[in-house]
């Protein structure tokens, strides 16, 4: 990942920020041409490499845009149902999705801009590596990996701007600016439907691509796409597209070579470190660290960030309370059991916090706040902040794969994926699945909930679902505080879609206004 470094140094084409429509913004800043950049595949190996580091920057001088790890923080955990950023009230709007229509804020213009800065690198790689000098399997797979990240920059930016496929009308409804090419020409959206069948398109030649090339990435080169990660996009957008078949096909080929991890390892810091279950991931170093800027510096139970010790993530209580007492997973939480805790915000009374401290003690900060259902998963390897996190896992993939059999009405199927996933893995090794119906895709968005916890995936799933969002009060049997405890429907915040940024209408004219 230090090669990142050289094209930063050479040239600022990957990390433009100067204007509104900066995502299309790909003149050099430095001395070095484009052209010369794209000469060799050694040096578009280079930039390759700048996407991924594109995945862990700071953006618009906010501490929190992060890269990646600020999508799973803020739209996928924040807002979600079973996650809590303990008391942290003071982040109400954006946990309690009251951004979505507001196209005039930073939050609302984040993942657009910045998933558009990753589309509009990969397409000046697409469109130039073919001419660079290097051998034609290099330039095979360079591109591959290139469509890989324009295909899932694209699936990302539908589920946040689009409304989910059920309310689609089947795709007829607004998707976002299909760019794939290096033009910055305005243009009007595409329809979802569009939307998917040029991720499609993009995965189909990214596969065909990296067959003809017969190479991988190096072993240390997780946070590079390869072929399996190409599957693991294709599964996840299938899923949001409810292409059961599709999404059934890919999950699997996505984690073939790729094992779950061991109970020692889901418990001690399987969340931070590459290892066999991880299929593509961020990178992160302490010698490119964003400090308190990056992830883990507001995930992380251990971190020294205020943001950390002062708001620890916690899990509801609901979902809590659904973890067998045999399931290794129940571990990464603290279970107040019979020790109290003031019921209004979940804040530790001394006996709580003593037995947290003696049995969590190395998975705390010293000055963190300690809250009852505190969760124990997310660690840093080094203060504040610095740790990898996986895009995908093989144990999603399990269940991407069990899902869509239960829409396939492949019951057996989706019971024996289940049983490989929590008993088979060890997680829980008394773990059996007889269910059927609703009753079993039902057990699958419960493992669903479980298994993802904290990685990103909260609210995605509620929004694919369709299913509300009911987060309750201690009185009411929760746990959340009250100023996180109220209930979103399907409905709400047109289907929980979020608005066309301004900065982007203001530039693109053929796009109206922020509903268009």
């Amino acid at each position: 990942m230090r090669k990142s470094l050289i094209i930063l140094s050479a040239c600022a084409l990957f990390f433009t920020t100067s204007c509104s429509s900066d995502y299309l913004d790909l003149k050099p800043n430095s001395s070095t041409s484009t052209e010369t950049i794209f000469e060799t595949t050694e040096n578009v190996k280079l930039a390759v490499n700048g996407l991924s580091k594109m995945m862990t920057q700071q953006y618009l001088g906010s501490q929190g845009f992060n890269g990646e790890g600020t999508i799973r923080t803020w739209y996928g955990n924040f807002p979600g149902n079973d996650y809590q950023k303990s008391n942290m009230t003071g982040w109400k709007v954006i946990t309690n999705s009251q951004y979505l229509q507001m196209a005039s804020s930073i939050y609302d213009y984040y993942p657009w801009y910045y998933y558009y800065k990753i589309i509009g690198n990969a397409n000046t790689i697409i469109c130039r590596v073919d001419n660079a000098t290097g051998t034609e399997q290099e330039k095979a797979f360079l591109k591959a990996q290139a469509l890989t990240f324009r295909a899932y920059a694209y699936s990302q930016l539908v589920q946040l701007y689009s409304k989910r496929w059920k309310d689609s009308s089947n795709g007829s409804s607004r998707g976002v600016v299909l760019r794939l090419d290096e033009s910055k020409t305005e243009m009007p959206t595409s329809t979802l439907g569009e939307c998917y069948a040029q991720i499609y398109q993009d995965l189909d030649e990214a596969i065909e691509l990296y067959g003809k090339s017969g190479l991988d990435r190096g072993k240390d080169e997780k946070y590079l796409p390869n072929l399996n990660a190409t599957y693991a996009v294709y599964a996840k957008a299938a899923l949001n597209r409810e292409d059961w078949a599709t999404a059934a096909k890919y999950a699997p080929l996505a984690r073939k070579g790729y094992s779950l991890i061991s109970n020692s390892e889901y418990v001690d810091g399987g969340f931070n470190t590459d290892n066999n279950e991880w299929i593509w991931n961020v990178y992160s170093t302490e010698e490119e660290t964003l400090y308190y800027y990056q992830y883990f510096a507001y995930e992380a139970s251990n971190s020294s960030a205020s943001a950390s010790r002062s708001y620890p993530v916690a899990i509801s209580k609901e979902l809590f309370d659904q973890i067998p007492e045999t399931d290794v997973r129940r571990s990464m939480f603290l279970d107040p059991k019979t020790d109290p805790y003031t019921a209004s915000n979940g804040a530790a009374g001394k006996a709580l916090s003593a037995r947290a401290k003696s049995e969590y003690g190395s998975k705390l900060f010293s000055s963190t706040k300690i809250f009852a259902y505190m969760s124990f998963k997310q660690l840093a390897k080094a203060q504040p902040g610095v740790g990898e996190f996986a895009i995908f896992r093989a144990a999603e993939m399990y269940l991407i794969e069990a899902e869509a059999d239960c829409h396939l009405n492949k019951e057996a199927e989706a019971q024996k994926l289940l049983v490989e996933l929590n008993a088979g893995s060890g997680r829980n090794p008394e773990y059996t699945c007889t269910k059927t119906g609703s009753e079993l895709l039902d057990e699958v968005r419960l493992y669903y909930r479980i298994e993802m916890f904290g990685e990103g995936r909260d609210w995605f799933n509620y929004k694919r679902w369709g299913l509300p969002i009911v987060r309750h009060s201690a009185a009411k049997g929760g746990s959340f505080h009250a100023t996180f405890a109220v209930t979103i429907n399907p409905e709400d915040n047109n289907g929980w879609t979020w608005s066309i940024p301004n900065k982007e209408i203001d530039y693109n004219t053929e796009i109206s206004s922020p509903e268009e």
